[in-house]
């Protein structure tokens, strides 16, 4: 029998739940776990889950790799933008897990800073690369050493995720780990 990790008391849930009047928008580095977390804080505080990779690629008809080959980053990053003003646009309670570039986008972040609540949610290097080389379709790290394109990209992306309102470690535990510090995190904050 395999144990779970703890979740958040009851009474912390039911507070953050009471008090939550924004979207949840997950930010951080690929291969942190916005989209795996996402489900399991969604599904802890009992709102919607939305990925907006997963919207995006709905919407174009397309893979995010033939994305990138076929238009390129700029063109993607517009996409994704606009994307993401639509998943906010009811400004209801839910979770969105975002693209690890997508707060980066200046007109993004800002939107997500007005209109939700931004989650860092942050990792080692280590970690990140070692959960990255399990997936071959991030068109981001198709040339080169991925270790120094991680290291690379986490160093000059870090600005801008420390703008978002949380801050919250994502290690190598159990992902519910995660959703407890999360939680905890909101009913401070909020």
């Amino acid at each position: 029998m395999t144990i779970g990790a703890p979740l958040p008391k009851d009474d912390t849930i039911r507070s953050v739940q009471a008090r939550l009047r924004r979207p949840l928008v997950l930010v951080g580095m690929m291969g942190v776990g916005k989209s795996t977390v996402g489900r399991k804080l969604a599904a802890t505080l009992e709102i919607p889950f939305a990925d907006a990779d997963d919207e995006i690629v709905e919407a174009a008809n397309m893979t995010i790799p033939e994305i990138f080959d076929r238009f390129g980053e700029d063109y993607f990053r517009d996409g994704e933008r606009r994307v993401i003003a639509r998943m906010m646009d009811s400004r209801r309670p839910r979770v969105i897990a975002t693209g690890g570039g997508a707060f980066v986008t200046q007109e993004t972040r800002a939107l997500i800073l007005e209109s939700a609540i931004a989650i860092w949610l942050d990792s080692d290097c280590d970690t990140l690369v070692e959960r990255v080389s399990r997936n071959d379709r991030r068109p981001l790290l198709k040339d080169g050493d991925t270790r120094e394109i991680v290291r690379r990209m986490k160093s000059d992306r870090e600005p801008a995720y420390a703008e978002a309102q949380l801050h919250v470690e994502s290690g190598t535990g159990p992902h519910a780990d995660t959703v407890q510090r999360i939680v905890e995190a909101l009913d401070l904050w909020l």
